[in-house]
C-alpha cells in the first residue's frame, strides 16, 4: 500500500467516525426542539469543520478538532479565505455550531471536560479577532494574522 492509499483509508475511517460524531449532535438538536433548517445549517458546518478542514492536511479525528490551534487556524485562515460565503456574523455561527458539537460530545462521554472548556474558552477569547481578520479579508486587507 502507498502513502496516498494510506492517507484515503486513514480519512475515510476518520469520516466514518466523524459521520458517527455528526448523527449524534443531529439527535441532540433533534431533542433540543430546534427548527430543520437550524439543524441542517449546524450539520453543515460541522461537515465542514470535521470532514473537509480536519481532514485536508492528514486525517484528524473529531476530538482533535477541540484543541486551540485547529480553531485558530480554522476561523483565523481557512474558515475566512477558503469560504466564500464568510462574513463576521456567519463565523460566531459556525463557532456557535462548533461549541455546540462538541457541548453534545462532552455529554455524551465523547470528550473530557476539559476539552470543552477549551472549547469553549477558545471561541470566546478568539471570536472578536476571527471577526476582524475576516471583515479585513473581506475588504481587501489579505494579510495574515498571527494570534
Amino acid at each position: 500500500m502507498d502513502d496516498f492509499e494510506k492517507y484515503d483509508r486513514e480519512v475515510a475511517e476518520r469520516v466514518k467516525e466523524n459521520n458517527e460524531m455528526i448523527a449524534l449532535f443531529q439527535s441532540c438538536l433533534e431533542e433540543k426542539g430546534l427548527s430543520p433548517k437550524t439543524i441542517r445549517n449546524h450539520l453543515g458546518n460541522m461537515e465542514l469543520y470535521l470532514n473537509e478542514y480536519l481532514q485536508r492536511e492528514e486525517p484528524h479525528t473529531f476530538a482533535d478538532g477541540a484543541a486551540c490551534l485547529p480553531l485558530d487556524d480554522f476561523f483565523g485562515y481557512f474558515y475566512t479565505r477558503k469560504c466564500m460565503w464568510s462574513t463576521p456574523s456567519n463565523i460566531k455561527t459556525t463557532a456557535a455550531s462548533i461549541r455546540k458539537f462538541y457541548k453534545c460530545m462532552y455529554e455524551h462521554g465523547k470528550i473530557s471536560k476539559d476539552a470543552f472548556q477549551e472549547v469553549a474558552e477558545t471561541i470566546k477569547e478568539n471570536m472578536e479577532d476571527w471577526q476582524d481578520c475576516c471583515a479585513d479579508f473581506n475588504d481587501g486587507d489579505i494579510g495574515y494574522p498571527f494570534f
